[in-house]
């Protein structure tokens, strides 16, 4: 019992810490920027370069008529047949456009949280990254210690660490996280933080066109499943680097690389795309799901179990959720016109 109250109390001191440092930072910040700009420092274009690759203009194949002839979904209990909303399988023309080379990062979610002054993902309070260094500088050695073992989760004995031993230790961590994709962001957050960056979600057809290129490829890197290529959650190469359950750093597998050179497509976290779950043209399969009421979320996540059997992983692959989840495993990357 005194555990959990000393962990519920570490957790509202900090966000005590985190709100007086934003009313601090909007009454002297806000009117520095706006001197310096003469602009709104809610609309500052983002510091941080982020890569895009280019696709070209042409034909690929979207979807597949794939059926379930091994028996997975009665094997795995899943409520609704598999494949069957990918069909019928199509030749698509899409004009040139632009797409993430990796995930949206922690980094360059953050820079967007800081300039638009919004709410921070509660994940980033839980595992301490909202803390800036300033904060930790403010805090006794003792509430830091407290927030190494209950929030940084240190892997390292606090107990005789001095003040700056501990904020070097919390901002190598930090670094680290920096380079994770941001998870706990609903569809709105990303329909939101793509358009800070003048860009927008891709639509399902432009992820999958990215994601296969125009062999049609199962998987980004090719046709047979290898769940070493890719961040499934079950066999994550370097351990000692992985601070969220399933989920390591971007591009921390080279093999998983697109036809056109687009990193994680497949793996470590889902990716929200714009379109609603719904039926493509020219089918006459049925769901409840289908219609306005949830998003597509694509490529699979760093997961346990029957979550991380190859069929979630392929290109064509389609899943979907309401627009308002925030899951650690449910991430987005941004597209947008070539002209």
């Amino acid at each position: 019992m005194r555990r959990n109250r000393l962990v519920i109390f570490a957790v509202i001191s900090l966000m005590a810490v985190l709100l007086i440092s934003a009313c601090d930072k909007s009454s002297q910040g806000s009117a520095t920027d706006s001197a310096a700009t003469g602009s709104d420092p809610t609309k500052l274009a983002p510091i941080t370069e982020v890569k895009m690759v280019k696709i070209p203009a042409g034909e690929f194949i979207r979807g597949s008529n794939k059926v379930d002839d091994s028996g997975m979904k009665e094997r795995y209990g899943f409520p609704n047949d598999l494949y069957m909303d990918e069909h019928p399988e199509q030749k698509l023309y899409l004009d040139e456009f632009y797409i993430d080379m990796y995930e949206v990062t922690n980094a360059s979610y953050k820079e967007f949280i800081l300039h638009t002054k919004r709410m921070m993902p509660f994940q980033w309070i839980n595992n301490g990254y909202s803390l800036s260094e300033a904060q930790m500088q403010a805090m006794d050695v003792e509430k830091l210690r407290m927030l190494g073992v209950d929030f940084f989760k240190l892997d390292m004995d606090t107990r005789e660490m001095d003040k700056p031993a501990l904020i070097k230790a919390m901002l190598a961590q930090q670094n680290t996280l920096d380079q994770y994709p941001i998870g706990n962001v609903s569809w709105f957050d990303a329909k939101t933080y793509c358009q800070w960056r003048d860009a927008r979600l891709p639509t399902e057809a432009e992820w999958e066109k990215a994601a296969r290129g125009t062999a049609a490829f199962e998987y980004p890197w090719g046709n047979e499943w290898d769940p070493e290529i890719t961040n499934t959650g079950d066999n994550i190469q370097g351990e000692k680097d992985q601070l969220q359950e399933g989920i390591v750093r971007v591009g921390s597998y080279p093999g998983n690389r697109s036809p056109y050179g687009v990193y994680d497509m497949s793996g470590n976290v889902w990716e929200w795309v714009n379109d609603w779950y719904d039926a493509y043209p020219g089918s006459e399969y049925q769901n409840d799901n289908f219609g306005q009421s949830n998003r597509v979320i694509r490529g699979g996540g760093g997961g346990i179990g029957h979550y991380a059997i190859s069929y979630f992983f392929r290109a064509a692959s389609r899943q979907f959720s309401e627009p308002e989840l925030q899951s650690e495993d449910v991430g987005f990357r941004c597209a947008k016109n070539a002209h």
